[in-house]
């Protein structure tokens, strides 16, 4: 009860704080908001271009348009663990570079971001396939003293929950180091663009 208190305390002290906005800081709030929003299509394939979104509004609205759309880019930078993953990356390198044009320390900042994440990628293919293989070659020893063949026989080696122990605590560990890079670059990221 006392977590469901302090939550509606943190509630109604929002509620309490908006009504003392002003008209501007509620402004610069919905702009921000409609940043984030307009990258959401932006990742969606609705929208192209943020600096042509950026261009169709009045230079007041520019700034946390800008700043909405860099922290929702921000957010879509992480570790992927798949094609998908990878390509939203690209498309939030791509954004960011769009909204700092001209800046080429950002964009190389980016392109060594991507090179991180592309090898987290390999790395984390490489690492599974290895003990997908350290596992198959385990059972078919284990059949093998048990008088058995493994020759003709259908297995999954990744079902197993041997393997599912052993990946989970691999994967563990290779996210803990590549995160810890991946969040120095952001952090880098986010002082360079004002995000």
């Amino acid at each position: 009860m006392a977590g469901i208190k302090s939550t509606m305390d943190l509630v109604m002290e929002r509620a309490a704080r908006m009504g003392m906005a002003t008209q501007d800081e509620i402004r610069h709030e919905n702009n921000l908001k409609k940043g984030m929003q307009y990258t959401a299509e932006y990742f969606n394939g609705t929208q192209n271009s943020l600096i042509e979104i950026l261009d169709g509004h009045d230079q007041a609205s520019r700034d946390a348009l800008r700043k909405g759309m860099l922290a929702s880019l921000m957010r879509n930078l992480f570790l992927p663990r798949d094609e998908d993953g990878s390509q939203r990356i690209q498309r939030a390198v791509q954004g960011i570079v769009e909204l700092n044009k001209g800046a080429d320390d950002i964009a190389s900042l980016c392109r060594e971001l991507q090179t991180i994440t592309s090898q987290y990628g390999q790395h984390r293919k490489q690492l599974y396939e290895q003990l997908k293989e350290q596992m198959r070659m385990q059972i078919e020893q284990l059949l093998m003293r048990k008088g058995m063949k493994a020759d003709g026989m259908q297995f999954d080696p990744t079902t197993e929950p041997q393997f599912k122990e052993q990946w989970s605590q691999l994967e563990k560990d290779l996210d803990g180091q590549y995160g810890q890079a991946l969040e120095q670059f952001k952090s880098q990221l986010k002082e360079w663009t004002g995000a």
